[in-house]
């Protein structure tokens, strides 16, 4: 019978990282092994080289063997049940004696392939009751917080009690994936990193996309040296798909990344809102670190309570935002308008119109002639402005953050008013209503070049 590994070896460096085959490297962390079983025979079809120093059997004793005559007839069974009853699914721990041996395992599949994944049961475990305690803690953060930045920073310093690294961030996306550092919890002696800024190029689109399949991410040692997987040579381009792993070893240019931060071990939970990742619970550690199967899932909860709030707590914040716009729409809908004098000469200067759309100008037409309040575009910029959106939408309604997405060649205009949101009154004039908003200026705080996510030095290209 023919062994192979299955190390990737495909030439991937800094100038393509973005093709970088991350969920098949065909190795592991050292801090356990892995076996992969065919799903059918259960026959040992992959395992990983470090075997041997766990149970003392070396890969070649244990491939194209069934997992039966390995581990006996009760290991089987434990395992059978365990994968018929969809436990794989759950929080719930498989732990198995193997060779008189006490071990913890994580079981899930991969295509045709059970992967089971073994580690020594820790003996700085904490126990149940201790786990229990910090996650029943978070039910009071119901009761104690009532804005997301606030839920976040007790969420940092909950989960940093609970696992003991030296930094936990809560990290937040944009719509374009630059992340920022939302909440912070770190030892008083360490440089904060809170409100900094990451470009989307430090999480390629590969890698937010194991984030999205994986939601917990280990690296007990920056400095480990990855481990090969090895199985029966009986089919050509055989690899292992190791997106679900919890031992997958991890992209050297990461590893370079994470060095170049002095950081010695991570975790990475996803928080994932409406299908999407919203951010991350990165924990950082300034040495190796690793944690029990029992500390990683109540970590991990904390993940999926945030996850669970997001959603609540911007309704409410959207609440307030509407129960002010109905509050002044009500006080629009009972203003008088004079039969007497211009009425619209009046009404534009009511402050409700302005709150309704939370601008600071706004312009109408009537018949012809322009009323504006708040607004210092002219009269003629105003009604050529009322044209072009009429066209452009149709004489119905349109808005844009960018209005110089839409009229490139008329930058000045663009610059003072860059916010719009038109509104036609009838379908067979220009009468319209058009509400301004100002350019918002924010100052980003980068950590590091966002343009420069690939720095060369004696030593060659690196990442920032």
């Amino acid at each position: 019978m023919g062994i192979k590994d299955i190390v990737n070896r495909s030439g991937v460096d800094l100038t393509n990282c973005e093709q970088e085959p991350i969920h098949i490297p065909g190795s592991i962390q050292p801090h356990g092994f892995l076996l992969g079983l065919k799903n059918e025979t259960f026959l040992i079809d992959y395992a990983s080289a470090n075997s041997l120093e766990f149970i003392g059997l070396s890969h070649e004793k244990l491939l194209g063997k069934r997992f039966e005559e390995v581990f006996g007839k009760e290991a089987l069974d434990s395992l059978s049940r365990y994968i018929l009853t969809n436990q794989m699914l759950t929080s719930s721990l498989l732990k198995m004696t193997f060779f008189e041996k006490d071990f913890v395992c994580t079981v899930h599949q991969s295509e045709q392939i059970f992967i089971l994944e073994v580690e020594p049961v820790s003996l700085h475990a904490k126990n149940s009751n201790e786990v229990y305690d910090h996650t029943s803690q978070f039910l009071t953060y119901l009761h104690s917080t009532h804005s997301m930045q606030d839920l976040c920073n007790l969420v940092a310093k909950g989960t940093r009690e609970v696992t003991g690294y030296d930094r936990v961030m809560i990290y937040r996306f944009d719509s374009q994936y630059n992340g920022e550092v939302f909440a912070e919890s770190c030892r008083e002696d360490l440089e904060p990193f809170l409100g900094l800024h990451y470009p989307h190029t430090d999480i390629p689109p590969q890698a937010r996309q194991l984030y999205m399949k994986n939601l917990l991410r280990l690296i007990t040692d920056i400095d480990y040296t990855p481990v090969p997987i090895f199985t029966i040579d009986d089919v050509e381009g055989k690899t292992l798909d190791l997106s679900l792993s919890i031992l997958r070893s991890t992209s050297p240019i990461h590893v370079q990344y994470l060095h170049n931060m002095g950081v010695g071990a991570t975790l990475t939970i996803s928080l994932i809102y409406k299908q999407k990742l919203w951010g991350l619970i990165a924990c950082h550690h300034y040495s190796p670190k690793n944690l029990s199967p029992e500390i990683r899932l109540a970590a991990k909860l904390q993940g999926h309570f945030i996850t669970s709030q997001i959603g609540l707590r911007q309704s409410h914040e959207e609440y307030e935002v509407s129960r002010k716009v109905n509050s002044a729409f009500d006080k629009i809908v009972a203003y008088n308008l004079s039969v007497e004098e211009d009425p619209f000469d009046e009404f534009i200067k009511q402050p409700e119109l302005l709150e309704i759309c939370n601008a600071s100008g706004v312009s109408l037409i009537v018949d012809g002639k322009v009323y504006k309040n708040g607004v210092i575009l002219s009269d003629d910029e105003i009604n050529f402005l009322a044209d072009f959106l009429s066209n452009h939408s149709g004489n119905s309604s349109f808005s844009t953050e960018k209005l110089c997405d839409h009229l490139q060649d008329h930058k000045t205009l663009c610059d003072t008013t860059p916010g719009v949101i038109y509104h036609s009154l009838d379908l067979e004039s220009n009468n319209c209503i058009i509400w301004y908003r100002p350019e918002t200026k924010t100052e980003v705080f980068w950590a590091g070049d966002p343009t420069k996510s690939i720095i060369k030095d004696e030593k060659g290209l690196s990442p920032r």
